[in-house]
């Protein structure tokens, strides 16, 4: 069994914005396979099926970024899973828009979503894949570049990142370890 986070803010207002590219790319898996979000539990909507013999959740928690392991913790004890069982895709701004970073541990790096992960879990060893999203201009705050979308500029780039991120998922869901998973993606 694997899990695959998206992480993201719920509701219609941040639906577009860069702060929910991990939400983005879950769409753009869930297209790819047919599948749908239409079922919710552990402070969580999920859309599930089987990736060759395994099966997958994707998963978009609704307790606003910065509470996300609190979902991330639930999935894992019910399922009785480790942090190898699972990976999380979210927003990176040391990373232009475009690029994608696959890792297996580190610290958050300033996100509070992914230190709100290690918090739950107790842990820094978890597979991650981080989506560029650029910095702030000048004069503007982290939070409002997090929480708009994506300068028409970007739009491609970032089209193409959601597409590779989504591919490199996939791959790894389908039983590839992540360090192969990394060689082939990063």
């Amino acid at each position: 069994m694997k899990l695959i986070f998206g992480l993201g803010n719920p509701g219609g207002k941040y639906a577009k914005t860069k702060h929910n590219i991990g939400f983005i790319t879950l769409d753009e898996i869930a297209y790819q396979k047919g599948w749908t979000f239409n079922r919710s539990n552990f402070e969580s909507v999920y859309a599930e099926g089987m990736i060759g013999t395994e099966k997958v959740f994707l998963i978009k928690p609704q307790t606003y970024m910065n509470d996300s392991g609190r979902s991330v913790r639930q999935w894992l004890d019910y399922y009785d899973l480790t942090e190898e069982d699972m990976v999380v895709i979210y927003d990176d701004m040391d990373l232009p828009t475009g690029k994608i970073r696959l890792r297996q541990k580190g610290s958050a790096g300033g996100h509070n979503g992914i230190k709100d992960i290690i918090d739950h879990i107790g842990t820094q060893n978890f597979n991650r894949l981080r989506m560029g999203v650029g910095r702030p201009f000048e004069n503007q705050s982290v939070v409002s570049h997090v929480l708009s979308p994506f300068h028409k500029s970007d739009h491609e780039n970032m089209l193409l990142a959601v597409k590779k991120a989504a591919d490199a998922s996939i791959y790894w869901a389908e039983g590839h370890t992540y360090m192969d998973t990394m060689t082939q993606f990063n």
